[in-house]
């Protein structure tokens, strides 16, 4: 039984920094697609960082420079660290895995998701 659970989120102040947890269980992390996703309210959720199985990566164009993943397999933990945030960050973010191979940014394309946790970034 696939398990994610998000967690890190909190109120910062635009140019700081916050690092978002995910613990999963279920499941071998290199054999499945993984990704950062968040939703704005009203708006579609997106794609923030984003690896397939089969070792493609996508990285948002708004977020290029600013939020690096990492991870922990030992603690079955994946990481996202979110540098320089500015208040257009402010969104739910959710962690997500998929079996196998998926369109990175597909948000139908992943199975299992975390229950999201939210980051708000005030000016």
């Amino acid at each position: 039984d696939v398990q994610l659970q998000a967690s890190g989120g909190g109120l910062v102040q635009a140019g700081g920094s916050l690092r978002l947890s995910c613990v999963f269980s279920g499941f071998t992390f290199d054999d499945y697609s993984i990704g950062w996703f968040r939703q704005a309210p009203g708006e579609e959720r997106e794609g923030v960082s984003c690896r397939s199985a089969d070792g493609s990566t996508y990285v948002g164009d708004s977020v290029k420079g600013r939020f690096t993943v990492s991870s922990d397999i030992a603690k079955n933990t994946m990481y996202l660290q979110m540098n320089s945030l500015k208040p257009e960050d402010t969104a739910v973010y959710y962690c997500a895995a998929g079996y196998a191979s998926v369109i990175l940014t597909r948000t139908t394309s992943y199975d299992w998701w975390g229950q999201g946790t939210l980051v708000t970034v005030s000016s």
